[in-house]
């Protein structure tokens, strides 16, 4: 009211902090690119390692040339290059723990070549709603695993970085084959999103347990309702110390469900 008679301008609102996980997190820093050749001339024991890995291979070809370039994930480096060098120095993007960026920018830059296929549903997965960033999973500048780029030299050890429950299940007695390498995480489970419950592959989990147990899909001439509804109902999918990877012993398990009267002599 005061500025409107005249009397004084206002002040300038306060500029709203950052919030937290946003798109950015970090001062955007000017910068322009460099070439590969200026990373080289520091980074040139990672770069001879990153030509090792599938994406330094195709970057040798002539359908990669220009495709892979540090720059491309990294950002413009020549601030970083005038400061010296450094982590995360002049605005280049280290993809490491301490970048400061979070982890939707780090994921934008994998997910500008990579979302398609599988990661169709990674946008709104339970891993993306928890602040998962690619690199979590994933290595690009070396070769660790046979297939994927992952962390880890079995896939099961990636997924056990979290899954730690999933892990001592494993050691149970009865367990998924998982420890003796005839299946693996993802052969039930898309980590990087699904349209179903626990990030399964197939429309519902009885249709997971059928690509392996196909000799349980029916149809049978006496239907089990528990089984119909759901595999879990009796199993436990990762591992168990009862046998064939049941909840509880037998006849207990049954008797959830089955409580008869004394002296009726069955169910």
């Amino acid at each position: 009211r005061d500025w409107l008679a005249g009397k004084s301008a206002p002040e300038a609102p306060a500029a709203p902090a950052p919030k937290a996980g946003g798109k950015r997190t970090a001062a955007p820093v000017e910068a322009h690119f460099v070439g590969s050749n200026a990373c080289a001339t520091c980074h040139a024991p990672l770069i001879a390692e990153f030509k090792k890995t599938l994406m330094g291979k195709i970057s040798d070809t002539p359908q990669g040339k220009g495709k892979f370039e540090c720059e491309n994930c990294h950002g413009p480096g020549s601030a970083h290059v005038k400061a010296g060098g450094g982590r995360g120095v002049g605005g280049i993007m280290s993809f490491e723990a301490d970048d400061p960026r979070s982890a939707e920018e780090k994921n934008s830059i994998c997910l500008g070549c990579h979302q398609k296929g599988e990661r169709n549903y990674w946008a709104g997965s339970v891993h993306e709603t928890r602040g998962l960033a690619c690199t979590d999973c994933h290595t690009v500048m070396k070769t660790v695993s046979r297939k994927h780029n992952l962390k880890t030299k079995v896939e099961m050890e990636t997924c056990f970085q979290c899954h730690k429950l999933q892990q001592a299940q494993m050691q149970y007695s009865s367990h998924m084959p998982v420890r003796e390498g005839k299946i693996t995480c993802t052969d039930c489970h898309n980590p990087h999103g699904s349209v179903t419950e626990s990030l399964i592959r197939q429309a519902s989990i009885n249709e997971n347990c059928y690509t392996c147990h196909a000799e349980k899909r029916g149809p049978f001439l006496y239907e089990h309702a528990p089984v119909r509804e759901s595999c879990v109902n009796c199993h436990v999918p990762h591992g168990s110390n009862y046998e064939n990877l049941l909840k509880v012993a037998r006849p207990r398990l049954c008797h959830e469900c089955h409580a008869y009267a004394h002296g009726t002599g069955g169910f």
